[in-house]
């Protein structure tokens, strides 16, 4: 797209690019003085908008990291999730010192990363689904990843040809592709879809679909909330914001169970849950069994005993009676029909 934009002399915006290596202001130096031509009382003042910078980076920074360390990507080395945050407070001081942009792990970046890096199965058999083996653990694409943005410097004069619109259509393009797998955006398209082509996933199981799109729709305004306020001048509350996603999440207890929100809202992936989800029935299907076997184990006890009473005398009618009156016990019980359906067992046995 870029060479053919270059041929054909597409007049389309183009990527902004410095044509030398310096400052981008020419009153300022590669240090800036952090209390500058300001007053002293700035310093304290500044302590509030400091302290909700710290927030949002500490948020964004452990989110991404916990998103890319997720069990489900079966990484085999160990997370360093306090070595990157020391590593990102020593680099935001540097950065502050000279004046560049801060920079903490980027999400969208980082789950498009690891998604390069699965590794699956080969399908032998005709419709068979790959399985997920395992992520290819290594250094040579984040080290190469970052030498060449350093290099960019030297390719300004190349640089200064890409159209924006090329740049915007990549990162539309990973944006889309990291929605693959999210549960929120699985759970927002089944406003539209009927019930009878809904995926069967483990939610839909186990929690009504009523309360599921009453959970997507805290979720969807929670985000049109947060991304007006980024937008807008109040963009300096923002950190508060996310800050009191926390007592929205408490909230839910009102209205939803445990057992629901351990569904709705869980870190566990999809799969390891129907596989839980799998075992449990199962183990109930086992428990039943056994169950089955122990009733039926009881009535051959019974059918043993009733084939026992053979060898008992059926007591049979007298006919020399002498006194109608006189009533024999044995001779009474005979012509019930509870002893004679028992005798009928007997036989029949």
């Amino acid at each position: 797209m870029v060479l053919l934009d270059f041929v054909v002399g597409i007049p389309s915006p183009k990527l902004h690019v410095p044509h030398a290596f310096k400052p981008t202001r020419d009153d300022r130096g590669w240090f800036i003085n952090p209390i500058g031509p300001n007053p002293w009382w700035t310093v304290l003042a500044a302590l509030v908008p400091a302290l909700l910078c710290t927030i949002l980076i500490f948020m964004d920074q452990q989110i991404s990291a916990v998103i890319v360390n997720r069990k489900e990507h079966k990484l085999k080395k160990g997370c360093g999730y306090h070595l990157d945050l020391f590593m990102v407070a020593v680099m935001l001081g540097v950065c502050s010192v000279m004046g560049l942009p801060w920079f903490v792990a980027a999400t969208v970046l980082s789950i498009t990363h690891v998604n390069s890096l699965k590794v699956e199965s080969d399908c032998s058999a005709p419709g068979e689904q790959p399985k997920f083996l395992g992520i290819r653990e290594q250094r040579v694409t984040g080290l190469l990843i970052f030498a060449l943005m350093g290099c960019s410097v030297f390719f300004t004069s190349v640089l200064k040809f890409i159209p924006m619109p090329v740049l915007y259509g990549v990162f539309l393009y990973m944006g889309v592709s990291s929605l693959r797998g999210i549960q929120f955006f699985d759970r927002l398209k089944l406003f539209w879809m009927p019930a009878k082509h809904q995926p069967d996933f483990i939610y839909l199981r186990h929690v009504p679909l009523r309360k599921v799109h009453f959970f997507t729709a805290i979720q969807l305004i929670c985000l049109v909330l947060l991304w007006t306020i980024k937008v807008s001048r109040a963009a300096i509350i923002f950190p508060l914001m996310v800050l009191a996603l926390v007592f929205v999440r408490k909230a839910m207890d009102l209205c939803f169970s445990k057992r629901e929100l351990s569904f709705l809202d869980d870190l566990m992936p999809e799969r390891k849950k129907k596989l839980d989800d799998g075992r449990n029935e199962a183990g109930e299907e086992e428990e039943e069994s056994q169950k089955a076997m122990e009733a039926a184990a009881a009535a051959s006890s019974v059918q043993l005993s009733v084939g026992q009473t053979r060898d008992l005398e059926i007591p049979k009618q007298s006919s020399d009676r002498t006194d109608p009156s006189e009533i024999i016990i044995l001779d009474e019980m005979s012509q019930t029909p509870v002893w004679k359906a028992l005798t009928l067992k007997t036989e029949t046995l």
